[in-house]
C-alpha cells in the first residue's frame, strides 16, 4: 500500500506573516482555526492535498516540506520576490522530469516550484 502526502505544513515565527506571504504568493484561502496561531489552508485545486501554516511549536525557527505547482516557476519567483522572498535555485530541468526552481520564503524556509505538465 502507497503512502501518499495528505498534509503540508509550514509554521514559523510569525504565522500571520507566513499566512498573508503564502495567501498572496499562491491564491490560497487560508482560515484561522487557533486564535491566528494556525490556518488550515485551502488550495482551491480539485483532490488538492490538505495544509497547514501556523507558528512553531514553543517558539522555535519552524519548517516546511513540499513543492508547489505554478504555470511558469520563473513568474512565480519573480512575485515571491517581490512579497519579501528569495530566489534559492532558478527554474532547472530535471532530467526525464519537470521544471523545478526552488526559493526561500521571508523566514528562510526552502520550498520547490514545479512547472504544470
Amino acid at each position: 500500500m502507497a503512502n501518499p502526502v495528505v498534509h503540508f505544513e509550514v509554521v514559523g515565527k510569525d504565522a500571520a506573516g507566513l499566512q498573508k506571504f503564502y495567501g498572496e504568493a499562491f491564491g490560497w484561502q487560508l482560515q484561522d482555526v487557533m486564535d491566528g496561531a494556525y490556518y488550515m489552508v485551502n488550495t482551491g485545486g480539485e483532490g488538492d492535498v490538505a495544509g497547514g501554516v501556523g507558528a512553531a511549536p514553543g517558539g522555535g525557527s519552524g519548517h516546511v516540506t513540499f513543492y508547489v505547482q505554478v504555470d511558469d516557476p520563473a513568474a512565480a519567483l519573480e512575485k515571491i520576490k517581490s512579497l519579501g522572498g528569495s530566489t534559492v535555485s532558478e527554474p532547472m530541468e530535471v532530467p526525464d522530469g519537470p521544471t523545478i526552481a526552488m526559493f526561500a520564503d521571508p523566514e528562510g524556509h526552502v520550498v520547490g516550484l514545479v512547472k504544470a505538465q
